[in-house]
């Protein structure tokens, strides 16, 4: 097989091996794969053959997280990280974080047959759990890499009680080993992540890649609205202390605020009425809202907007609000040098050049408290609908990703080289 031949099957090399992985779900019929189970563990294993094929060393580390490294030209040299995630959401697609380990390990591939090595090391690591799914605690396997992890959360139960200590110990690793699985920062270049969007912007602009400015902060919130119930026929509406619509007011001042303000967003994504009915005027709503921005500054402003309003709102109905904070992440800037080089590796293979934030968390956000960051958006199909089945990419789109991603390596200047 030519070199030309090769670079031409890469894209259809992803896509079957996104199918292949695919198969190890939970639950037949949908995709469903979730920290420590048998179907997580049959993917690592999956993945770990193909990182052997692809002439890698791999080996496993306490969290679970499969990482393959590709010796450098000189033995022990400090490596440039990739990778992504295995475990999915529920019912999920067959992009989300697979994309940004399979696409690597083909490029690998690729190398390993010309017998290409490269002054730094490459290491391609399978972050065994960032969803959050099991135990309700993300970004396991990143944190553990970059050194972040927080023990406390080893204590958390699953669905049928398993704790997450009890489980990596039936997995056949040890808790106690998870400070070793911390990255020193003298042995790392830096991390790129390869990710399809997860949204409808390269898909509208007809673009195939491009290149992530940050990673949005996020300030979630979840509140109850108290109010007071009545007869829905013999409370005047003038009298009334309606919980559901001092919280559909809240969610219209948000989505006002949140809007006009380019990488600024706003949601309201869980809107309840606890046992509400048709003829009752509603004494209690529960809600949550999410607001995340590029620049912190940005969604800072908005929150405090938000919050000052939600008060207004309330005193005006005459309803009282418990607000209780549950998320709060700064942005994660991608490094400008590493998102230079990506520019650079785009447009020497004549590609449009597009900048965006990424408005959803990735493994980046962890690894940036070990290195510098940057992350290439794949172009998402069917609108940009993400963390479900209707999921899609093009193996053209993955053979674009997988030319900028080679030319990118090929290419690569560790920012101490380039000072």
């Amino acid at each position: 097989m030519t070199a030309a031949a090769e670079t031409t099957d890469t894209g259809a090399l992803v896509m079957r091996h996104a199918d292949q992985l695919a198969q190890h779900t939970e639950t037949p019929g949908m995709l469903t794969r979730t920290y420590l189970t048998p179907a997580h563990h049959a993917a690592s294993a999956l993945l770990a053959q193909w990182m052997l094929d692809a002439g890698m060393r791999v080996r496993r580390d306490a969290a679970g997280n499969v990482i393959g490294r590709y010796e450098g030209a000189t033995p022990d040299a400090p490596a440039l990280l990739t990778g992504s995630h295995f475990d999915t959401v529920r019912n999920a697609g067959s992009y989300d974080g697979n994309l940004g380990i399979i696409l690597p390990i083909a490029c690998i591939a690729a190398w390993h047959r010309q017998g290409r090595r490269f002054p730094f090391a490459i290491e391609v690591i399978g972050f065994a759990e960032e969803e959050g799914v099991r135990f309700k605690a993300t970004l396991l396997g990143s944190r553990a890499i970059a050194g972040t992890f927080d023990h406390s959360v080893l204590e958390r139960r699953d669905d049928t009680g398993t704790s997450m200590r009890e489980a990596i110990a039936a997995a056949g690793f040890d808790a106690a080993a998870l400070p070793a699985a911390a990255y020193h920062r003298q042995d790392v270049l830096a991390f790129v992540e390869v990710h399809i969007e997860q949204g409808p912007v390269l898909l509208d602009e007809g673009l195939p890649v491009g290149v992530v400015t940050a990673i949005s902060g996020a300030s979630r919130f979840m509140v109850q609205a108290s109010g007071l119930a009545g007869h829905a026929g013999t409370v005047p509406m003038g009298l009334r202390r309606d919980a559901a619509m001092a919280a559909a007011e809240i969610g219209l001042y948000i989505e006002r605020r949140c809007s006009g303000t380019p990488g600024l967003v706003g949601t309201v994504g869980v809107l309840e009425v606890p046992n509400g009915a048709a003829n009752v005027v509603p004494g209690r709503a529960v809600f949550t809202i999410d607001i995340r921005a590029e620049q912190d500054a940005v969604r800072q402003a908005a929150v405090a907007d938000v919050l000052r309003e939600m008060q207004a709102i309330a005193a005006r109905r005459n309803v009282s609000l418990d607000i209780n904070q549950t998320h709060d992440a700064a942005s994660v800037p991608c490094a400008p040098w590493l998102q230079a080089q990506l520019e650079q590796a785009i447009a020497g293979l004549g590609l449009p050049l597009r900048h965006l934030p990424s408005g959803a968390g990735h493994d980046a956000m962890a690894v940036a408290a070990l290195t510098d960051v940057a992350m290439l958006f794949v172009r998402c199909g069917n609108g940009g609908i993400s963390h479900h089945p209707d999921e899609t990419m093009t193996a053209a789109d993955a053979q674009a990703a997988a030319d900028v991603f080679t030319r990118f390596v090929e290419s690569f200047v560790p920012q101490q080289a380039a000072a």
